[in-house]
């Protein structure tokens, strides 16, 4: 470390003439900070072009499916009987269904209340152990039977009555993976028994009950015996489809030819469910897509426009000293501006998206061949190539030929003046993603390949080199003053003890 003296000696200000010594030399650090700035807001700028270019690509990835241009809608005729709703691939038309009855599960509860399961004990409630509700002592066994996803599942439950209570009979049950639930209600003391599903084959089977437990004690209504003639089953639901009769389902909510039906009502009553082409939905999703079309357009287009204030390049710490933060914010708000004006990679990335949309199908059939035939134009070159959408123009060629929209957007071909709108802005966004993410990289990878990103690693290295020469220029201005400050520190004793020998002499 080299040993600094601040003109004792001299007299003079050697901090601060090392300063404006250094000062000078610091100009060309400071514009390699300045040039890495820069490169930093370039390089910003093309990362948040990337973003709404991937919010882009992802609409268009919805416009690239069939399944978007089919959607379809179901109504029902009597709601209060069953709801409907349709699949893509649902045939549109109507369709008879007359609900013959609903599926339903097992259900057994306590006839009557039970004795109270608690006590009150300076207000508060104290359950009771089954051997203080009921009366009971030593261990009570029953077995019960049930399914899953129609496999039989059956166990023997052993519960100690002098230790246990209501609830820990309830949670065994529920734990056990029968297909059957129990519940207790403490308020009304009954005991509750439900399948967990619905159908013929929901079952609850009451094999073994040797203390009778359940039917006497719990008082439910059920038969005990291992023969199934003593298992309570549920009901399916019964349905006519159109001229298909008697159709059954385990469930109140199944498909039937792609549309989905949840039966509310077993009257018998005849419903009429109508399937046609989801109009709204399509046009919605359309609108999505124009939106941010729009909106990754107009953001480029800002960007090749906006101009570069190029007397304001970035502040140093030196400048910012200097300034109030209001100051630095209207100063850097201009010093960042443009970073991307007429930039090439942008400006191709601009035009190939807009071609991409602006171009005619070939090779196909009837009237639809471009965006501009179902009603999407172009907007005057004032407004940067925006989309507008003649939403009258639009519905009608959905409903007039649904089939011929989603082959504009959809259709594949190895000859890209052949595929289909989505299929090549798709392919355009991509690629332009790609050459972005290729000289600006990306936020969230962990090392930074990409053009600017060597760019700058360059520079980095380039200053941190300029800093150590700066370091050792500095600490060789201190070691040459220090050396002044010496010689005249020791000229000056020299000087009094001339002094004083002369003063002696005299006596």
């Amino acid at each position: 470390m080299v040993m600094r003296l601040s003109g004792l000696a001299s007299g003079m200000d050697i901090d601060q003439m090392v300063s404006e010594l250094m000062r000078a030399h610091r100009r060309q650090v400071d514009r390699n900070y300045q040039q890495k700035q820069i490169l930093e807001w370039r390089r910003e700028d093309y990362r948040t072009i990337n973003t709404k270019l991937l919010t882009l690509r992802n609409s268009v990835f919805d416009m690239k499916l069939q399944g978007t241009y089919l959607a379809k809608t179901a109504s029902s005729s009597d709601t209060d009987i069953l709801t409907a709703t349709s699949g893509n691939t649902t045939m549109a038309g109507d369709y008879s269904i007359t609900v013959h009855s609903l599926a339903s599960g097992v259900t057994k509860s306590s006839t009557g209340a039970l004795a109270a399961s608690y006590t009150i004990n300076e207000g508060e409630r104290v359950t009771k152990t089954l051997g203080q509700q009921f009366g009971l002592a030593g261990n009570i066994t029953f077995t019960l039977q049930g399914t899953i996803n129609g496999d039989a599942k059956e166990q023997t439950f052993t519960i100690n009555a002098t230790t246990q209570n209501i609830y820990e009979v309830v949670g065994k049950i529920n734990s056990a993976g029968l297909g059957i639930q129990a519940s207790y209600d403490s308020n009304l003391e009954r005991f509750f028994l439900m399948t967990t599903g619905t159908g013929e084959q929901a079952e609850i089977h009451v094999k073994a009950d040797a203390e009778n437990f359940l039917t006497e004690h719990l008082k439910l209504d059920v038969s005990v015996g291992q023969d199934e003639v003593n298992a309570y089953r549920g009901t399916s639901a019964v349905i006519d489809f159109n001229d298909a009769k008697g159709l059954k389902f385990s469930s109140n909510q199944f498909t039937v030819n792609g549309i989905n039906l949840n039966l509310k009502e077993g009257s018998g009553r005849t419903v009429k469910v109508t399937v046609s082409q989801d109009v709204d939905t399509v046009m919605e999703k359309i609108k999505a897509f124009v939106g941010n079309y729009n909106t990754t357009i107009e953001s480029i287009a800002a960007e090749l426009k906006e101009e570069r204030n190029r007397d304001y390049l970035p502040l140093t710490d030196d400048h910012k000293k200097e300034m109030s933060e209001r100051e630095i914010e209207k100063w850097e708000e201009k010093a960042r501006s443009g970073m991307l004006k007429a930039d090439q990679l942008l400006s191709n990335i601009y035009y190939k998206i807009r071609s991409a949309t602006m171009a005619r199908v070939e090779g196909l059939t009837g009237d639809y061949t471009s965006l501009s035939s179902i009603g999407i134009n172009t907007k005057s070159w004032k407004e940067d190539g925006k989309l507008e959408i003649d939403e009258a123009k639009l519905r009608e060629a959905l409903t007039r030929d649904p089939e011929r929209v989603m082959e504009l957007f959809t259709k594949s071909s190895a000859n890209a003046n052949e595929s289909g709108i989505a299929i090549n802005l798709y392919d355009a966004v991509n690629q332009s993603m790609s050459q972005i993410t290729s000289k600006a990289g990306s936020s969230s990878a962990l090392y930074d390949d990409s053009i600017l990103g060597k760019d700058i690693t360059r520079i980095n290295e380039s200053i941190s080199k300029a800093e150590e020469r700066l370091l050792k220029l500095e600490n060789r201005y201190y070691k040459q003053f220090t050396a002044m400050e010496q010689a005249i520190n020791q000229m000056n004793m020299q000087s009094q003890w001339m002094t004083q020998m002369f003063f002696s002499n005299q006596r």
